[in-house]
């Protein structure tokens, strides 16, 4: 009788246990969106208490899961609201630390979820929250699988979140049915919107390409390297497919801030995501290294689906904004830190690039892209660059805007929501790199360099051919699809839906040839500069080439002008990108060897009717 009570009294103190653990946990989540969202140390440590009481629980319900069964009738739901609790947790460290293995962490609890259906009797509960909690986790689960380039599980995903929707109104008849049908919407015209290209196998279907879209793609022809059901635009930086270049003791500066915002209002978007801002965050991150086995589930016996997800490994792995983590003994390289900002106020924005910049060590460069619709002034003689010549919508709707102020399109804007080129003058006291994407994105190439800090604007062709008008405006700019996937967006102005993957292979070399001849301009450029004395390229270029981001942004922008200089249907300077300082145009730009290598490319494409005459290519 004396055993039995002491067995009684222990799992008693370990429900106790649990359910001190769950509403601390609680208690800490909820905590989260109180954070700042900008900074690094104000929200970090809170992040790590966080994580580690969730590592606790996670670890104590395995260990006591026929105690929690009996006692406290632990259910699988409320196991996968754990579960997809700690998956959020990832994907938010991710966002604000930027470094894509914690992706693959999220994804590996969100596949944990439903390889052992934690939610299959949700719909048997007979509660409609939390029906929406199992809604929830697949829109969030479609979001990580979307980064992570995994277009096929994307696809069974959309499925199966569609069916639960139409079970919704079936069960439940719940208020917001409309609201998750706009949802399931929105993801398949993201989806549509994304396949810019199909890249197909021999069986001609659509396949997806690694992360990696270069030599290593051509180094494995085995099918292991083709991945899913998508687009052939994989962007993300490997050992692989970093630019080359010549080093010289002139580049010395390395990216660390990143702002990227989105406010193109009639772009395809999900989650906050504009497919801009979805192209851009993966051009500028490294490709996620492959999540290694847990100790943890193995210890369980758990395998694949089944296996309990990598709590062992919980972060925070190291501070960020440090040289890099570490796991089983090996350093990672940090990705630039990123803020993602979909159409932020005006106040939001330059708190943002304040907090940036503030954030900048030694040798650091700060990097601001906006996508956004332009702002357009009528001041007939401007004298005042930084505020007479319009700029960039931020937060505003257009449907929603009446009154005077600037114009958009027809539309009209109040200055409060315009971010002009004279807002970033103060930010110019640190280096700093532009890209603007917009209709009106010429206006900023008059920044002055008041503080003599290096300082690059790449700004996007202000029209486009009224061909690719509305297809440009919905799904995804023109120029950040070059900047992203230069290859594809070839193959898009040249109207080639569809490629083979041995032929997408064979062009994707041509692509890695302009880049190489391209960086070897760029530093002979230098070379020419300092024993000639002649000025060929400014050194802001140069300070900034070092650095693996900002070389792949700079010569992929170099290919996007040479493509739509040589393209018969981008006639005028308005359909051609700008850089401020400009950069060299017969060492650089109008160099033979680029135009010869994009008439062979287009050759092999079989598109060479779309570009202006050149010589013959074999």
């Amino acid at each position: 009788m004396v055993k039995m009570e002491s067995t009684e009294e222990q799992d008693r103190k370990l429900v106790l246990e649990f359910c001190h653990l769950l509403e601390k946990s609680k208690q800490l989540f909820n905590g989260l969106r109180d954070l700042p969202q900008y900074g690094h140390r104000q929200w970090q440590a809170y992040f790590g208490r966080t994580f580690d009481v969730y590592t606790k629980l996670w670890k104590f319900q395995q260990q006591h899961r026929m105690v929690l069964d009996s006692k406290y009738g632990l259910k699988r739901w409320q196991i996968g609201e754990i579960a997809s609790k700690i998956g959020q947790l990832y994907y938010h460290y991710y966002l604000r630390t930027s470094e894509t293995n914690y992706l693959n962490e999220a994804y590996q609890f969100y596949a944990a979820i439903r390889g052992r259906a934690y939610y299959s009797r949700a719909a048997k509960e007979d509660r409609p929250d939390l029906m929406v909690k199992k809604l929830r986790y697949y829109a969030r689960f479609i979001v990580v699988c979307l980064l992570l380039k995994k277009m096929k599980l994307v696809r069974e995903l959309v499925t199966e979140l569609e069916k639960q929707i139409q079970e919704f109104p079936r069960s439940y008849e719940p208020e917001d049915h409309l609201e998750w049908s706009l949802v399931l919407e929105e993801i398949k015209g993201f989806i549509k919107a994304e396949a810019a290209v199909a890249v197909l196998h021999a069986d001609s279907n659509p396949i997806i390409l690694s992360h990696s879209t270069g030599p290593a793609i051509r180094r494995r022809t085995s099918a292991t390297t083709l991945t899913d059901v998508s687009s052939g635009s994989g962007s993300r930086l490997s050992p692989l497919t970093t630019p080359p270049c010549e080093r010289s003791p002139h580049m010395t500066l390395s990216l660390q801030e990143i702002l990227i915002v989105g406010s193109a209002c009639e772009q395809a978007k999900f989650s906050e995501l504009t497919m801009d801002m979805f192209r851009m965050l993966q051009t500028l991150e490294r490709e996620p290294t492959e999540s290694t086995t847990n100790p943890l589930s193995m210890a369980h016996g758990l395998h694949g689906h089944d296996a309990s997800p990598a709590a062992s490994r919980i972060p925070p792995y190291g501070v960020p904004g440090s040289k890099g983590y570490m796991e089983n003994g090996r350093a990672f390289r940090d990705n630039p830190h990123k803020y993602l900002l979909y159409k932020p106020s005006i106040s939001q924005l330059l708190v943002f690039l304040a907090s940036g910049s503030k954030e900048l060590p030694l040798g650091g460069a700060l990097l601001l892209y906006m996508s956004a619709d332009g702002c357009f002034s009528t001041t007939k003689h401007p004298e005042d660059f930084g505020y007479e010549l319009g700029g960039l919508a931020t937060s505003v709707k257009r449907d929603s805007v009446d009154g005077g102020g600037l114009s958009c399109r027809g539309k009209s804007y109040k200055e409060n929501h315009c971010l002009y080129p004279g807002d970033l003058y103060p930010f110019t006291r640190r280096p700093m790199f532009v890209v603007i994407d917009s209709d009106n994105s010429f206006v900023f190439q008059h920044i002055p360099r008041y503080f003599g800090q290096p300082l690059v604007v790449l700004m996007s062709p202000q029209d486009v051919p009224p061909a690719f008008q509305a297809d440009v405006q919905h799904h995804g700019s023109l120029f950040t699809l070059f900047l992203h996937s230069p290859l594809t967006a070839l193959c898009y102005i040249c109207n080639v839906g569809d490629v083979p993957i041995h032929h997408w292979e064979r062009c994707q070399t041509y692509v890695d040839r302009f880049i190489t001849e391209a960086s070897r301009l760029v530093t002979r450029c230098r070379i020419d500069e300092i024993e000639q004395g002649i000025g060929f390229i400014d050194s802001s270029y140069v300070q900034f080439f070092g650095d693996d981001f900002l070389r792949t942004l700079i010569l992929r922008f170099v290919f996007c002008d040479v493509v739509l200089r040589l393209h018969r249907g981008f006639r005028g300077r308005h359909m051609r990108p700008r850089c401020e300082p400009q950069l060299p145009a017969n060492e650089l730009l109008e160099h033979p060897s680029l135009s010869h290598i994009i008439f062979q490319l287009a050759s092999a494409l079989d598109v060479r009717g779309h570009f202006s005459e050149g010589p013959e290519c074999d």
